[in-house]
């Protein structure tokens, strides 16, 4: 059967193919064991056009119940040094461009907030924001010198909505630190293990923050495949 055409949840693009579906009884799992899971359902995945970012369609996503109940399994927290130093790859370089006592935001803290934790004890000021577990829209309207999104973006139903709302937020000359793992060719695709994951529904290239840089005339940094600093132009 020929799906239906989406534009792209991004850059709103309409040319957009196909690259991949999921095998019927393929396994879908975040690798925790969520007490009750809706039945498999294959996943089409199309990458635009014009921005590169692959997307799942919209029929194949989780319902809000079932994505929190995958969230809740994950046992991230402050107190896990493995996840401090997962952390680090994004947070050292974060603060070498950071004046004292800057003010930030958390964006998708998680049921475990950490990052903030990492940032506080360096001296800054880190407000949370999680539509799960720490759900007030007013964070939205304060600016920050820095926000952070650490496995997050891959999670987004509206990344363009979503992301544009960060980048007002940021003052001139802040940063927006990002983590996520960046998707190569088709062929690498077919048999990456994060698609897997079926909380994950967006998958960034190199060239889709090449993209958004140049839409926000940001200064783009990344740093391995998957840490992603965009630093606004004051």
């Amino acid at each position: 059967m020929t799906e239906p055409s989406y534009p792209c949840p991004l850059c709103y693009g309409v040319n957009n193919r196909e690259i991949y579906r999921d095998r019927q009884g393929q396994a879908l799992t975040t690798g925790g064991n969520a007490p009750s899971r809706p039945a498999f359902i294959p996943r089409a995945y199309h990458r635009c056009a014009r921005c590169n970012l692959i997307f799942v369609l919209p029929h194949a996503l989780l319902s809000a119940q079932a994505e929190k109940a995958e969230y809740d399994q994950h046992q991230n927290h402050p107190q896990d040094l493995g996840y401090r130093r997962f952390l680090s790859r994004l947070a050292n370089p974060l603060l070498d461009g950071l004046a004292p006592q800057s003010q930030g935001l958390d964006f998708g803290s998680g049921p475990g907030p950490t990052l903030s934790v990492m940032l506080t004890e360096a001296g800054h000021t880190v407000a949370l924001y999680d539509p799960f577990y720490a759900d007030d829209a007013g964070v939205f309207d304060q600016s920050y010198d820095f926000i952070t999104a650490t496995e997050v973006v891959e999670h987004l139903r509206h990344p363009q909505v979503e992301l544009a709302r960060l980048w007002h937020c940021l003052r001139p000359g802040g940063t927006l630190g990002l983590m996520t793992k960046l998707s190569r060719d088709d062929g690498a695709f077919a048999g990456w293990h994060y698609k897997s994951d079926r909380t994950h529904i967006c998958f960034f290239s190199r060239p889709t923050f090449e993209w958004l840089a140049q839409g926000w005339q940001a200064h783009l940094t990344i740093l391995g495949q998957d840490v992603i600093l965009l630093r606004k132009p004051v």
